[in-house]
């Protein structure tokens, strides 16, 4: 089983030839699904943070099809590294992981967990990766039995997202509160270097090549741009993108990236390969989009709007708004499930 999962942590690489470049996202196409979702219906799952509960959504007729409780303030949907299960983040209270059977839709009997306020999972799928925040700490659960193995503390405050790196060997998070990126080995289990970049880091993504990460910094209002090939991550520059950015999803065939501005309502669009922006939509009369997911078939980028109480959904060819729908209060890491990939590597849409 382990060469099985170095394995595809290869061939996820590409040895490729000079004329192809390496697309980390190349099993995340439109309509690429993996056979381990066959016959799950498509539906849209609403952490509604202020509620304490999960609304369900039928992307087809953008209709709310339930809303189940669940422990107090959630924050995100997250799918799990087989894909056979979702995991609701609940942080207060409690404190748990709600799972939820993504077939019937329907919850199950949370597992208590300490302050898990995202949730993410290594590349080779043995560990499910809990980002206690408040705790300062990652802990890592057994992903068979989702029991604590072994934690990592951080250098930082406010650790809250990440990405991984092309090997699945290291990853990059960012810690809100002390306005630092951390890089971390997976091998060693250790902090091999931090980075202080001021203002409040929040989503982290790789580019397709490989090459360097972005991060969106709502106080910062645009992405910091990091080389994250050594040991400590260094910044190569910064791209304006719009007050509060907050959430990056890239697009199904890899070319753009998609960054939600929550403090001014509105979504920029970069181009990779170009490192430049090319459009921004702006919502019209102002929202808060905030965290989401591209469709499977990429026509749409579904965002929560965290003060607004509704989810935003966006054609991803022009921008257009195509419909805001009432849901509850607070909604924040909404998942569109299933999507594209092999496996997840967390948070609300983060595969490869």
């Amino acid at each position: 089983m382990k060469l099985l999962r170095r394995l595809a942590v290869v061939l996820s690489l590409a040895a490729l030839s000079p004329s192809h470049a390496l697309n980390l996202y190349a099993h995340t196409a439109a309509g690429m699904l993996s056979p381990a979702v066959k016959g799950v219906p498509a539906r849209v799952y609403v952490p509604n943070g202020l509620d304490s509960t999960v609304s369900v959504i039928d992307p087809k007729t953008f209709k709310v099809l339930s809303t189940f409780r669940v422990d107090t303030e959630p924050q995100h949907v997250v799918a799990a590294h087989d894909l056979q299960t979702l995991y609701v983040v609940s942080d207060k209270g409690r404190q748990s992981l709600t799972p939820i059977d993504p077939r019937s839709g329907q919850p199950g009997k949370p597992v208590p967990t300490p302050d898990p306020y995202n949730l993410y999972f290594t590349p080779d799928g043995k560990y499910a990766l809990v980002v206690a925040e408040n705790q300062a700490r990652l802990d890592f659960l057994a992903v068979k039995t989702m029991t604590p193995a072994f934690s990592i503390a951080v250098p930082c405050q406010g650790v809250n997202h990440m990405d991984f790196s092309p090997d699945g060997q290291h990853l990059l998070a960012a810690c809100e509160f002390s306005g630092d990126l951390i890089k971390l080995d997976l091998t060693s289990r250790g902090v091999t270097g931090k980075l202080h970049v001021g203002g409040m880091p929040q989503d982290v993504r790789i580019a397709p090549d490989g090459k360097v990460y972005y991060v969106a910094d709502m106080m910062s209002n645009g992405l910091h741009v990091i080389d994250g090939s050594g040991p400590v991550p260094k910044k190569i520059g910064f791209i304006p993108t719009g007050k509060g950015a907050h959430g990056l999803y890239p697009s199904r065939d890899a070319t753009r990236l998609f960054i939600s501005n929550r403090d001014e309502g509105s979504v920029s669009v970069l181009n990779f390969a170009k490192r430049k922006l090319i459009a921004k939509w702006k919502i019209p009369g102002g929202g808060s989009p905030d965290m989401g997911s591209v469709s499977a078939d990429g026509k749409q980028l579904w965002l929560s709007g965290r003060r607004s109480n509704v989810v935003y959904v966006f054609d991803t060819k022009s921008g257009t708004l195509l419909k805001k729908i009432k849901v509850g209060n607070g909604p924040h890491g909404l998942t569109f499930f299933p999507q594209p990939g092999r496996y997840s590597l967390g948070h609300t849409g983060n595969y490869r």
